[in-house]
């Protein structure tokens, strides 16, 4: 016979991890009244996840009375460093109780106690009378409590995936340690989130290795005089009180004076009726729907049911019904991988809500003359899709060309907020608010689980849910980038330049394969020297890529300083190495790390990526990614190809044109985000130089460092000045800029004073840009591009700090962004225009690559500066300078 079952949660903890699991949607989860509502997301989502499922016979939620207990009476300091609670998430801890009760679940809390001590006392008693007990919870201590009897869920990303402790999984944890001996091991390692002590010096594997050892800390202290002379011994003792303090702090209590027994915890049940009012009142859409499609709905209120979907299977039979279409078509194709260059069509919708929706799986519609295809490219019908660029590259595969494209919910979404970069349409249909639609992961599955439907009423009606929901969120996001002032940079920016980066990924850029496989075998070999060299320094051979090992023979063989530890042993970062670059065995295995990386990221990932039929690399340009709206390059990334050290140069020289007799051609911004930092400041003197011509680090430094002007500038000072200009409008401080250029904090502080004395017109405007993200919530580039800063107001200072550094320097950045791509669209242009055989292939960063005919290069150098120069008027001139060779490597 089954045991009864006891569920207890943890209310404060998932309340804390619904919370932060979507802090980046605090700002959009409002409810009409004003309340924030992105914890109460989380939580309702875990009670319908595990609590409708489980069905416990009893259940609890248990909730903190206050920030005073016994555990603060014992010690004043007791979790003394955490922040205070976000006003945002206080706000909401009403209503999640009122959630609570709807679901059928008791809420309790006790004055001068935790949740913890509620749940270890009711676990006791419910283990005791013979229940199944579980208890969820995000924090680790709990697992204290595990009995044969009772069962800890540990939330362990958000309160998505969970870990289930028995007393084996506790073992496995702990090193063979019983739960019940949980809180010596935390005794003596202490807890910095609840801010005790423990012992200095002793990490958990220490203090599991002691318990293993002693069993328990009162029995360490009976043997601890019996122990060798060393520094831990000592700390031991001189921690003693210590060690038995947060012993006491860290045992949850089993035995609370809880005015509540078994009795009173019975299960109702969902109450689902009522909590119709109670979504209603949060805005919660989604879990409207799902009720009322449950059979649920207000009975003074419209019925909240799903949209209705008209779709069909498409088959040659109603093939003649998409002749009705004429004005719009919503389209959606389901790949079945996200490298749109190499997966297949494993179905695809078109219609739109007035005539209906056709799905299939048949590809021939496409690769066929069929109305399927006829309407694809046909010009003059608009089209509404979601991600223009992989939808143009995947049917262009299939012979299709994709035109008449108007709106891309993908591209509009991003723009609207550019802290939203999901490519799910589903997830990003719920970000606006709108649910008749799942997401993928909820109809596919996900990673290993992710499985396309066989059954066709299943997939053709997620895909006709999707077609369908960018067809009705088109107006509301087009009025809302309008409202916005954002429509000219969707419709005269981001939507052509989507295209034009089809093209270029669809181009690709050729790769010489045996080139790459000649530098990985020059590679291999001083590797392999290095190798040797290092086993050599060290006297014995050891795994280099091991860091324990690593700092075993750094740090403990040869008696090395170490400069910074972590959780699990000596820092071996480069960070950290690079400090100690005088020690022979450090500069060599520096050495090695560099190469490696060269050789396993970029030669040996090149060379997997290289398409046979063309040999060309086809990356993918990530256009809603960045928060600053850069470009990001994937599959491979080419914009992060070493250029610092020569081995990462090389790399460039497998890049050739992909005719004989052509040429790399490269055209790149000098200084953009300099320039684009004297316009939007407005500094005179910083726009005076670059009007002059003028060397820009150079002449920093002369003001910055008092320098005649009859005196020559020297490399280092100059380089100094470089560390300034870039680093200023980032808000950087005289620690890092100290870091930079190798100086002290005062002197580093003294620099930047000089400096915004010297550029009075970027101090006044970084302190004008900080205020104006305080008043409107947001920052905007030159082709008004949105940031959102939600930290802008926050009391924590390091939060703060960070949107305001961010506020100073989206703008440039993002302005930078706004530039090139607006250059790219008018250089796609041109080369139509002009009837020009050379093909842009790249862009990284400030820098676009062509292939260019010899009979063309001329043309190029003349052409590209005036398109580029003049992408957009700046109050100071933008430059250009080109290059070109037989490489990428030559073309500089």
């Amino acid at each position: 016979m089954a045991k009864p079952t006891l569920l207890l949660i943890d209310g404060n903890s998932l309340a804390f991890r619904s919370f932060y699991a979507l802090i980046n949607q605090v700002d959009r989860f409002v409810s009409h009244e004003g309340l924030h509502t992105n914890a109460l997301v989380g939580f309702n989502n875990l009670l319908d996840g595990i609590v409708d499922p489980f069905k416990p016979d009893k259940a609890l939620v248990a909730w903190d009375a206050g920030k005073t207990t016994f555990r603060t009476n014992s010690f004043g300091d007791y979790k003394g460093n955490r922040d205070k609670t976000p006003q945002e998430l206080v706000e909401q801890f009403e209503p999640m109780k009122k959630m609570v009760e709807l679901h059928g679940i008791k809420n309790y809390q006790l004055v001068d106690y935790e949740a913890d001590d509620i749940i270890g006392t009711i676990a006791a008693a419910g283990d005791a009378a013979g229940y199944a007990v579980t208890i969820v919870t995000g924090d680790r201590d709990m697992r204290q409590l595990v009995t044969d009897n009772i069962t800890v869920w540990l939330t362990k990303k958000g309160i998505t995936e969970i870990d289930k402790y028995m007393p084996a999984q506790v073992a496995e944890v702990y090193g063979g340690l019983t739960p019940a001996q949980v809180v010596e091991v935390k005794g003596l390692q202490g807890d910095p989130s609840d801010n005790y002590p423990g012992v200095p010096g002793i990490g958990e594997k220490t203090a599991i290795k002691l318990i293993q050892e002693y069993h328990s800390i009162p029995t360490l202290y009976e043997h601890v005089d019996e122990m060798k002379a060393s520094k831990r011994k000592e700390n031991l003792i001189t921690y003693r009180d210590d060690a038995f303090l947060s012993r006491e702090l860290a045992r949850i209590r089993t035995d609370a004076p809880l005015e509540i027994n078994l009795d009173d915890l019975d299960y109702q049940g969902i109450h689902y009726q009522a909590l119709i009012p109670f979504y209603q009142q949060l805005d919660f859409k989604q879990q409207l729907v799902k009720l009322a499609n449950m059979g649920y709905v207000a009975a003074d209120a419209k019925p909240v049911t799903q949209q209705p979907l008209k779709w069909v299977t498409l088959d040659f039979e109603n093939e003649a019904e998409l002749n009705r279409i004429e004005d719009v078509l919503d389209v959606y194709v389901e790949l079945d991988g996200e490298n749109y260059h190499r997966a297949n069509i494993v179905g695809f919708v078109v219609g739109n809500a007035q005539v209906g929706y056709f799905a299939s799986r048949n590809v021939d519609y496409l690769t066929q003359d069929s109305p399927v295809r006829k309407l694809l490219q046909n010009s003059v019908l608009k089209k509404r899709v979601f991600n223009a660029k992989a939808l143009t590259v995947a049917l262009a595969r299939y012979g299709v060309q994709l035109t008449g494209v108007t709106f891309d919910l993908l591209l509009v979404s991003y723009l609207l907020n550019v802290n939203d970069n999901s490519n799910d349409l589903g997830q990003v249909a719920h970000e606006h608010q709108y649910f008749d639609v799942a997401t993928d992961e909820e109809v596919y599955g996900k990673g290993a689980k992710f499985q396309i439907p066989a059954d066709d009423q299943v997939f053709f009606e997620h895909l006709g849910r999707k077609a369908q929901t960018i067809g009705q969120l088109e107006p509301a996001l087009m009025q809302q980038l309008t409202d916005q002032q954002q429509a000219r940079l969707y419709t005269e920016i981001e939507l052509p330049l989507t295209f034009v980066l089809a093209d270029m990924e669809m181009q690709g850029i050729t790769v010489n394969a045996d080139h790459l496989l000649a530098m990985q075998s020059k590679f291999s070999e001083r590797l392999s020297e290095l190798q040797q060299k290092i086993y050599q320094q060290a006297g014995h051979e050891f795994n280099i890529q091991s860091t324990k090992q690593l700092g075993t023979v750094l740090f403990e063989e040869m008696g090395l300083k170490s400069l910074k530890k972590t959780k699990t042993g000596y820092s071996t970062s480069v960070e950290v190495l690079e400090q100690m670059t005088d020690v022979p065995i450090v500069e060599s295995i520096l050495q090695y790390r560099q190469l490696s990386k060269i050789q396993s990221t970029y030669v040996d990932g090149l060379l997997r990526v290289i398409h046979g039929s063309d040999s060309k690399v086809h990356t993918r340009y990530l256009q809603t990614l960045t928060q600053t709206g850069r470009l990001s390059s994937v599959d491979p990334n080419l914009q992060n190809i070493p250029v610092r050290v020569e081995e990462g140069r090389q790399i460039r020289s497998a890049f050739v044109p992909s005719h004989e007799g052509w040429s790399i051609f490269s055209a790149d911004y000098s200084q953009i985000e300099l320039r684009v930092l004297a316009h939007v400041t407005g500094d005179m003197e910083m726009q005076k130089a670059f009007l002059a011509d003028e060397d820009i680090h150079a002449s920093t430094a002369r003001r910055i460092f008092g320098i005649p002007l009859a005196d020559p500038i020297s490399p280092n000072l100059r380089r100094q000045a470089k560390a300034v200009n870039f680093g200023i409008v980032y808000g950087i401080s005289d620690f890092g800029l100290a870091k930079n250029i190798g100086t002290d904090r005062k002197t580093a502080k003294q620099i930047i004073e000089t400096y915004l004395t010297e550029y009075s017109g970027v101090k006044a405007w970084t302190q004008k840009i900080i205020e104006t993200a305080r008043e409107q919530g947001y920052v905007e580039t030159i082709a008004h591009r949105r940031r959102y800063l939600k930290d802008i107001k926050a009391k924590n200072f390091n939060l703060r700090s960070f949107a305001e550094r961010t506020a100073m320097n989206t703008p440039i950045q993002g302005s930078a962004a706004d530039i090139i791509k607006i250059a790219m669209i008018k250089m796609q242009t041109a080369l139509k225009t002009h009837g020009l055989n050379s093909k842009m292939l790249l862009q990284v960063h400030d820098e676009l690559i062509f292939e260019v005919p010899a009979e063309e290069l001329a043309t190029m150098h003349q052409l590209v500066p005036e398109i580029m120069d003049s992408a957009v008027q700046l109050d100071v001139p933008l430059k250009v300078e080109t290059h070109e060779g037989k490489t990428w490597y030559d073309a500089k």
